[in-house]
């Protein structure tokens, strides 16, 4: 038996050493490279923390966290209250609306198209000169002149958060509402027999009992957030134009690797980038079930 239990481990094998090779072994080496000048070329020179020193006073890397931190904020807010909107709509008693797998299938469309055509599909509708957008609502009115949607900071951080929504409230919808269709009917029935209204229902009972599937999608919608990249690289010139307004951590991070050759201070910036993420997604952890918490003393 021991003999044959042996060849467990050439059967896990293949998986260890792909794990090591592309997961392990990069991160390990990109924290080298953190404490090194990199350029690519071989010869690097240990500098101990200097690349995390500069990353600290690294205007353009605060401005980028800022850009990040404001795109994801917009997204996030206009995602999950269209989410719960619709799960309030759909899981409302008294409405006892139809069809729910199909409008399911419907919302989550645009979560299966690749971001390129994405990217590519949004550019035309926004375009300056020739996009669909401007021309519909100058035919109806409401502007006289073309907008150049993506050529001002304000517009062009709007436009993104907007697309990125289109994009994700149809997962985050599906994932509230496999929340709701596990809440008892009871609860909503002796609710509405205390004559509670839609709101107080919503409010008092679906809300709380969703507090787990809530930070489930904040925390990963923060890690995906803060790694936002693709959308900005391949809306605008890839340097986060207008004014750096979509300089997002990540293609900071891509540019100083692969555009500038700065690879040990990019590595600072990945494992920086991390330590945001894991210092972020512990206080979203931490003030929800801190609130928890003291609503139970306040019980006690």
């Amino acid at each position: 038996m021991k003999k044959l239990d042996r060849y467990g481990y050439l059967f896990i094998a293949p998986f260890w050493v792909v794990f090591l090779t592309f997961s392990i072994y990069p991160v390990l080496l990109t924290l080298y490279y953190s404490f090194t000048n990199y350029t690519g070329s071989p010869g690097e020179e240990v500098v101990g923390f200097a690349n995390y020193a500069r990353l600290l006073t690294d205007t353009y890397f605060i401005e980028a966290f800022f850009n990040t931190i404001k795109i994801w904020g917009i997204n996030f807010v206009l995602q999950i209250g269209v989410a719960l909107l619709l799960a309030l709509i759909f899981s409302d008693l008294r409405l006892k609306l139809k069809g729910l797998s199909f409008f399911r299938s419907f919302f989550y469309l645009p979560n299966l198209i690749t971001i390129s055509s994405v990217a590519l599909l949004f550019g035309i509708l926004l375009d300056w000169q020739h996009g669909s957008l401007n021309m519909v609502l100058m035919k109806i009115g409401l502007i006289s002149d073309p907008i150049n949607w993506l050529a001002e900071p304000v517009t062009a951080q709007l436009s993104v958060s907007l697309i990125l929504t289109w994009m994700w409230f149809g997962h985050s919808f599906i994932i509230v509402m496999a929340g709701v269709s596990g809440i008892s009917t009871d609860y909503f029935e002796a609710a509405h027999i205390d004559g509670a209204n839609r709101w107080q229902m919503f409010t008092k009972v679906t809300l709380p009992l969703l507090k787990p599937i809530l930070l489930y999608i904040m925390i990963t919608s923060l890690i995906g957030g803060l790694q936002l990249f693709d959308l900005p690289m391949l809306i605008t010139d890839g340097i986060g134009s207008p004014d750096g307004s979509l300089n997002t951590m990540v293609l900071y991070l891509y540019n100083q690797a692969f555009k500038y050759n700065n690879y040990g201070y990019a590595s600072a910036v990945a494992y920086g980038l991390f330590l945001i993420t894991l210092i972020l997604s512990a206080i979203v952890f931490k003030g929800m079930f801190r609130n928890e918490r003291t609503a139970q003393k306040k019980g006690a």
